[in-house]
C-alpha cells in the first residue's frame, strides 16, 4: 500500500505535502530496521495503520494556524509526524518517555523538512506548558491518561470543539470510557475510512 491512499481521504493535500508523505515508507523502513519504533509486520502496512489512522484525528479536529498540540507517548511520531505534514502551520510537540524513539522522531522531522515540530525526551507529566489539544495513540487507559495531562490545556478555545484531548482507540471501550468517568464523545473512524482496519478504531474527544 503506498501514500496515494492518503489522497483518496484528503484531496486537498499539496504536492509538497504529499511528497512528505512519500518519504514516510523509506524514512521509517531505514530507522525502523534499527531502532524498533513500529511492529515488524506493520511497515508494509505503515500507510493504512499509522499514517492514516494518525490522520483519523483531523477528520474530527482541522487545527488552526498558530495551535499548539501536544502528542504524548508518540513512540515513533505517531499520530504527530503525520498531522504535522497536514496541518504546517500548527506546532506539534512530540515527547515520549523512551529517548530512543525521539531520537528517531527527530531524525525523521528533520528529513521531512518539518519546521513546526519539537521532539522532547520526557514524560507527560513533566511538560510545564499549556495546549490547545493533546493527542495520542492507545498509550494508556483513559482513567490513567487523563490526570497526565489534566491542567495543561490553554483557557480560550479558537476551534470547533474546546480545547481537549483527541485520542486514538480501538476495540469496545464501553467498560474503558466508564471506568474513566468523563463525559467524552466518540468518533468512529469507520465512518470516514472504508478500510476494514478501521472498523473498531475510534477517536475519543474529552474536553480539557
Amino acid at each position: 500500500m503506498t501514500s496515494e491512499i492518503l489522497t483518496k481521504y484528503f484531496p486537498e493535500i499539496t504536492a509538497e505535502q504529499k511528497a512528505q508523505f512519500a518519504q514516510l515508507q523509506e524514512l521509517y523502513t531505514l530507522w525502523n530496521s534499527q531502532i524498533n519504533v513500529i511492529s515488524r509486520k506493520d511497515i508494509d502496512l505503515l500507510y493504512e495503520r499509522h499514517v492514516l489512522h494518525s490522520l483519523g484525528i483531523a477528520k474530527v479536529m482541522a487545527f488552526l494556524p498558530g495551535q499548539n498540540v501536544l502528542d504524548v507517548g508518540t513512540g515513533g511520531g505517531f499520530p504527530g509526524i503525520p498531522l504535522a505534514i497536514l496541518f504546517p502551520e500548527t506546532n506539534f510537540h512530540l515527547v515520549d518517555s523512551i529517548g530512543k524513539k525521539i531520537k528517531v522522531v527527530t531524525e525523521v522531522a528533520a528529513a521531512l523538512g518539518l519546521k513546526n515540530v519539537r521532539a522532547t525526551h520526557a514524560r507527560a507529566e513533566e511538560i510545564k506548558e499549556q495546549f490547545d489539544f493533546v493527542v495520542s495513540r492507545a498509550v494508556t487507559q483513559l482513567k490513567d491518561f487523563y490526570p497526565w495531562v489534566k491542567g495543561k490545556f490553554k483557557k480560550q478555545s479558537t476551534n470547533k470543539l474546546p480545547n481537549g484531548i483527541l485520542y486514538l482507540k480501538g476495540g469496545d471501550l464501553t467498560q474503558e470510557i466508564a471506568d474513566a468517568g468523563l463525559a467524552v464523545q466518540q468518533y468512529h473512524l469507520k465512518d470516514y475510512f472504508e478500510e476494514g482496519f478501521f472498523e473498531t478504531k475510534q477517536v475519543i474527544y474529552v474536553k480539557g
